[in-house]
């Protein structure tokens, strides 16, 4: 997929031509099967574009080389200036901006409803901000804005003419820029009918000061008679939270904790005046990060919490569940270092990984458990290192197998991981697999050593509770 954003302002015509031009170019790339796009954006649609943007999508032949075929395109794309293209794969599109983006960790939101009155309070606080130790390069995010026409009615001329300002508005708007007045049902479809000013009424400056507007009286003046039309800057985009308009103050950190930085700007927001229905709030990494924290302490903490009651479960034995709850991070060892030695980060594939690999040593782990507790109440074997061989031995054949076939099943994911479309699954099958090594470990040495310091205990409670089932058992037959 590429992304394709040309200028602001830039019409439909010449957004058309552009791509079509690229898609031509794209579909002589050998390996290259076939080239679709679109421009702007649906009406319902989740991406804030204008018709100044739109997306090539291009279909890559199985049997080309990917990376040959992936970095002409690439080389096609970037030979059109003036236009930002980013080729991704889809999945990369989705998620590439979640997992890879890194937001600047001061960040403060301004609110307020006058875009040139956000502008100035934002650059009061910029300046504030560059006073703070530790702040670097502050700077206001501002929207690119893009050429409109701009009406603005003369409140005489129109008294003069008997003419209303809404009026001139409504009828500016309608010709201009079109305004819908219905619907038509075609074939079970939906069409909106437009009412729209001919090209050649809207393609000048001085055809829309030469627009016909209806007065009153059955009479018509021109709106450039009643009315002031410019070409004039807009944002491009209007950005809205709560309500409100806002823009964003953002600034780097360096030379000092960024803690300590952001709690020196919350106190310089503090003491800043700002006009009625205008405020500021401090966001950015920083914020998201302390938030973040926050709940992942709370997930841990829950999560922590119900896997030593599922351990206590099924081993009868609060001293051998908390043994296993704290030594079982060693059998993810395998999957933090295959994890850190592709890529250096915990990603969502990565994380994926390691919650399979802890499902797995915990399944394995509580299964040599039981089969210890039933080879000695059950089948009469003392408590001794003959019971812990003969568990690892009758067990050891089960895990190796689990684990060779889920390597076996993972192996192809991992070898072809690179490819598009196994953004998520790469990694995780290459955390699997390294975790499997750790975890049958952990599961045919470390196990064994837990259950033969802890699991006296457990089997003792388990024995008395048999045997009184066993001396009681003649009573109720007796009943």
């Amino acid at each position: 997929m590429i992304h394709w954003d040309a200028q602001p302002g830039t019409g439909r015509a010449e957004m058309s031509r552009l791509m079509e031009r690229a898609a031509t170019e794209l579909r002589a790339v050998p390996g290259v099967r076939n080239v679709g796009g679109h421009v702007g954006r649906a009406i319902l649609a989740d991406q804030v574009v204008g018709i100044h943007s739109g997306e090539l999508w291009v279909n890559v032949d199985p049997k080309a080389n990917y990376d040959e075929t992936v970095a002409r395109v690439d080389e096609i794309v970037q030979a059109y200036p003036g236009v930002d293209g980013d080729v991704m794969t889809y999945l990369g599109s989705r998620f590439g901006e979640v997992l890879s983006r890194v937001d600047e960790p001061i960040v403060v939101r301004l609110y307020g409803q006058r875009l040139d009155v956000l502008e100035a309070e934002a650059a009061k606080l910029s300046t504030a901000m560059a006073g703070i130790s530790g702040i670097v390069d502050p700077r206001t995010h501002i929207e690119p804005t893009e050429p409109v026409v701009e009406i603005m009615v003369d409140l005489e001329k129109a008294k003069a003419f008997g003419v209303k300002p809404g009026d001139v508005r409504r009828s500016a708007a309608a010709l201009i820029s079109g305004i819908e007045v219905g619907n038509l049902f075609e074939e079970q479809k939906l069409f909106e009918v437009v009412v729209w000013g001919e090209p050649r009424v809207r393609s000048s400056l001085a055809a829309i000061h030469d627009l016909i507007v209806d007065t009153p009286n059955g009479g018509h003046v021109r709106l450039g008679d009643v009315a002031q039309v410019t070409i004039a800057a807009a944002p491009n985009v209007i950005l809205r939270e709560n309500v409100a308009r806002y823009l964003d103050v953002v600034a780097d950190v360096k030379g000092r904790p960024v803690g300590a930085v952001a709690a020196d700007v919350n106190a310089r927001l503090r003491g800043t005046v700002f006009p009625l229905e205008y405020r500021a709030e401090l966001l950015g990494g920083f914020a998201a990060q302390e938030a973040a924290k926050l709940r992942m302490k709370w997930i841990i903490l829950g999560a922590v919490v119900g896997i030593l009651f599922l351990f206590q479960a099924a081993f009868a034995s609060w001293p051998l569940a908390f043994a296993f709850l704290v030594t079982m991070p060693v059998a993810l060892g395998g999957g933090v270092l295959a994890a850190y030695a592709t890529g250096g980060t915990l990603s969502m594939g990565a994380i994926a990984g390691l919650l399979t690999v802890f499902a797995l040593a915990t399944r394995q782990g509580i299964l040599l458990v039981q089969r210890y507790m039933d080879l000695r109440e059950n089948q009469g074997l003392a408590w001794g290192p003959e019971l812990f061989a003969r568990g690892v031995r009758e067990r050891a054949g089960a895990i190796l197998t689990s684990a060779l076939v889920t390597a076996a099943v993972m192996l192809p994911f991992a070898i072809f991981g690179s490819q598009p479309g196994q953004e998520i699954l790469g990694p995780m099958v290459l955390v699997i697999l390294g975790g499997l090594a750790t975890a049958t470990i952990y599961s045919l040495c470390v196990v064994p050593a837990l259950y033969a310091r802890f699991g006296a205990h457990a089997s003792t409670e388990t024995i008395a509770d048999d045997d009184l089932e066993t001396e009681t058992a003649p009573e109720l037959q007796r009943i």
